[in-house]
């Protein structure tokens, strides 16, 4: 190991936690000025941005990264604006910062006050996204965090362009030193030493496939909030309209089949299977979308065109299957004979990130929102909307499957903890 690696992030942390404490107290006017900053920075050095992010793709190829992983890292003119506009419509969304969550008054004439304030020092660890730089950043420094940034080797060019800009608008704009910091080096013992640098984080937010996020929970002696797959579900209940749980599926899978809320498994019921598969298997294996099944399932497609068209593209299901992460396009597909067998399905394989039900019986999506053990639980609508935009939050840092501090998609209030603040008269304790 580089023996200066230890010193560098130590000192990483030193400047953080000292900006941190600074920027707690900076007004919401004066974050989202920054922000405002920052977004028209990213904008004005868009251009920059690129060529750092060709430099990333052409090495990206050159090392054979999978198709899924090229998509996640390739920036272009929209992307980029759009990573813009997800830092101005941060600096519009409300500051949870001071929020009294709680206040009430004692018999002995104490008053209490339960108030929002920053989690402190946040250490982002994540691959291929550049966005999570931006997205990252501005989450953390409208919630009054300073954030250590540690991204992969593959996006190292793009996000040192743009934590750059970003870092020069908000020293313009007046906020601390080192609020933003991106460790300048893609030395993978920089991720161990984060990793115990419990002095001075608060929490780490891994973001990546589950090899990185098990290496950081083994090694870390700070609190890591995290998800370790994305293995969603979409159950078709046998009232589900077949046009809207078609649409549903096939946006589930195939809109970006490469991120963690698209669905890897489907299961149907088996009143409607013979109906239904055929329909959303032929849409699905006209998207490229390869099919594992069961025999059940397979016995229905024999007795169709699609075995024999699209042979290279079905295959029979394993029970390995039921517990894989695609992010390709392949999908398992199950025939359940209940929804109480899709439910147990669903927490027994599942990852407690995102499942759907398709269904026209209220008490049947009751059912499934009450019975799924999953962060977040859908009746008649797409996995894909788990995200902090997609659910007004603005941006987000990552997407928690766990239950403590925070669930599902972390925007701003779920970067801020609370303390106590007690108002008195001069009252002691008999």
């Amino acid at each position: 190991m580089n023996h200066s690696i230890p010193q560098l992030i130590l000192n990483m942390g030193k400047q953080a936690k000292a900006a941190a404490l600074k920027l707690a107290v900076c007004s919401t006017g004066d974050k989202n000025d920054a922000l405002n900053a920052m977004a028209e920075a990213i904008k004005s050095q868009t251009e920059r941005i690129l060529s750092a992010n060709a430099m990333d793709m052409a090495q990206a190829e050159k090392d054979g990264l999978s198709a899924a992983m090229l998509d996640r890292l390739r920036l272009d003119k929209k992307r980029v604006a759009s990573m813009a506009k997800g830092v101005d419509d941060v600096a519009t969304l409300p500051d949870p910062v001071g929020e009294i969550i709680r206040e009430w008054t004692r018999p002995n004439g104490l008053h209490l006050q339960k108030i929002r304030v920053p989690l402190g020092v946040i250490g982002i660890i994540y691959e291929s996204r550049p966005n999570v730089t931006a997205d990252s950043a501005c989450l953390c420094v409208k919630a009054g965090n300073a954030c250590i940034l540690r991204g992969g080797s593959e996006a190292f060019h793009t996000n040192t362009a743009i934590a750059a800009a970003m870092n020069d608008a908000a020293k313009t704009a007046g906020l601390p030193n080192h609020i933003i910091q991106l460790v300048p080096t893609t030395d993978r013992a920089t991720v161990r030493e984060l990793a115990r640098l419990d002095k001075y984080l608060s929490c780490i937010i891994p973001r990546g496939g589950e090899g990185l996020i098990r290496a950081v929970v083994e090694n870390s002696t700070v609190p890591v909030i995290k998800h370790y797959q994305g293995i969603c579900h979409v159950y078709v209940d046998e009232t589900a309209d077949f046009d809207m749980a078609e649409r549903i599926i096939i946006n589930a899978k195939c809109q970006r089949p490469g991120v963690c809320n698209a669905m890897e498994t489907l299961l149907i019921h088996k009143k409607i299977a013979g109906r239904f598969l055929p329909l959303a298997a032929r849409s699905l294996l006209e998207h490229k979308v390869e099919l594992r099944m069961e025999e059940d399932g397979l016995r229905i497609l024999a007795k169709t065109d699609l075995q024999k068209k699209y042979a290279s593209q079905i295959r029979p299901a394993t029970e390995e299957d039921w517990s894989l992460e695609y992010l390709d396009l392949i999908l398992s597909i199950r025939i359940v004979d209940s929804i109480d067998q899709a439910i147990e399905h669903i927490n027994a394989y599942g990852s407690s990130h995102s499942d759907c039900i398709v269904t026209g019986n209220r008490q049947a999506a009751r059912r499934f929102h009450a019975e799924v053990d999953s962060a977040t639980v859908y009746h008649n609508a797409s996995t894909r909307f788990t995200d902090g935009a997609e659910f007004g939050m603005g941006a987000e840092i990552g997407i928690s499957t766990d239950r403590l501090h925070a669930r599902g998609p972390m925007a701003l209030e779920e970067l801020t903890t609370y303390k106590y603040l007690i108002h008195g008269a001069g009252q002691i304790r008999e």
